[in-house]
């Protein structure tokens, strides 16, 4: 502690290398160009809240953040995937051994980058649910990890709470809780929000990119949401974002 306030948390260093800086080595050297990488520190700061944000949460209902899994917090691929999307020799950050009609099956897992420090602060300020289209078997499997017996993945909804719409699954965040006000739900598929575009934050899919930093480039604005009375004031607004992936 310095002076009252929370040091901050360094978390990660990505790389950073500009079209400019590639075109401008070449001419510096005329066989192949050498590679200059600019390093950038990321973190984010949690810092105390001032009496009046202390006062404004308490007049505030405390709010959901529902969470997808694949392709938003992880990615992975299973025995038998002839091109899987992660670099040959990557080594999954967990493997998960599931029976599936009567068939025992390998989940090779890797984490999206910043998963962990991302769950541990959001769960400082939203109650956490997981809501996934995938089967209960993996799916749980996938959150008991994430987890890690720190207890904040507690709530968690699957499949069979899924909607079948023309082939595809939509997730019904009535399921969750009847006060839509109080719901935010990050997936990377608009259509399994499309019931609910006044309440979604929208986010890339990720695969394998060691760089990505889209979930702490959304702390600030999920540290902001829960001072809202209705997130769907603000998240209502962005709805042209949802057409972008």
């Amino acid at each position: 502690q310095r002076g009252g306030f929370a040091p901050f948390t360094t978390l990660s260093v990505f790389l950073c290398v500009t079209a400019a800086m590639w075109k401008h080595l070449g001419k510096l050297h005329r066989g192949a160009p050498t590679l200059i990488i600019q390093y950038q520190t990321v973190r984010y700061d949690i810092l105390p809240l001032s009496p009046i944000s202390r006062n404004r949460l308490n007049a505030v209902k405390r709010k959901i953040l529902v969470l997808d899994l694949d392709e938003t917090l992880i990615h992975s691929h299973h025995d038998g995937v002839l091109r899987p999307t992660v670099r040959p020799g990557t080594p999954p950050d967990f493997i998960l051994k599931v029976v599936i009609d009567k068939h025992p099956v390998r989940f090779f897992v890797h984490k999206r980058p910043h998963v962990d420090f991302f769950l541990e602060v959001v769960s400082q300020w939203y109650e956490l649910v997981v809501f996934t289209a995938s089967m209960e078997i993996y799916g749980s499997a996938v959150a008991d990890k994430l987890d890690n017996n720190r207890g904040i993945l507690r709530r968690r909804y699957y499949r069979q709470h899924c909607t079948l719409d023309l082939g595809s699954y939509i997730k019904d965040l009535s399921v969750v809780h009847g006060d839509l006000s109080s719901i935010v739900i990050l997936d990377n598929s608009p259509g399994a929000y499309r019931s609910h575009p006044d309440n979604a934050i929208p986010i890339k899919s990720w695969f394998s990119d060691p760089s990505d930093t889209a979930l702490l480039n959304l702390l600030p604005m999920l540290d902001a949401l829960r001072f809202t009375a209705d997130v769907r004031s603000v998240l209502s607004r962005n709805l042209h974002q949802h057409r972008l992936w």
